[in-house]
């Protein structure tokens, strides 16, 4: 069981050190600005209560006229939690706040070459767009 909840100031010590060990890069200002209000920052949790990833993104206009959508711009899941349906949990999760925005759609860019989270983001439904971003259609 996961659990979804708003992240806070004091989830971004595990959330620095998540993404570090995942990335390479530590980036602890990085993550605390994305608590900024109007931006989507989500973190999971076990039914233990521990910490297991976390979401973020927001809902923007694209360049070139595009229409606002929603955007994941980071996820990130503990490798000893994968596959646990943390990371669906989390996306449905900000799918809803998107919803809530009154948007329709939902995109992300990804590495053509990170074929990990390809196959995450095509599991949510989402597929190639038109500008080589993923897209997926709310209902």
């Amino acid at each position: 069981m996961v659990a979804v909840r708003l992240a806070q100031a004091t989830d971004i010590p595990a959330i620095s050190a998540l993404d570090a060990r995942l990335t390479g890069t530590s980036k602890p200002d990085y993550w605390r600005e994305r608590l900024a209000p109007g931006l989507h920052f989500l973190v999971a949790e076990t039914g233990k209560g521990a910490f297991a990833g976390f979401i973020a993104g927001e809902v923007r206009a694209w360049e070139f006229g595009q229409p606002p959508a929603g955007w994941v711009f980071a996820i990130q899941i503990d490798p000893k939690l994968r596959l646990k349906g943390a990371g669906s949990a989390l996306f449905e999760a900000l799918v809803a706040r998107f919803k809530a925005e009154g948007v329709t759609r939902v995109r992300t860019l990804v590495d053509r070459k990170d074929h990990l989270i390809l196959s995450f983001f095509r599991a949510q439904g989402m597929v190639a767009g038109p500008s080589l971003q993923l897209d997926k259609e709310l209902p």
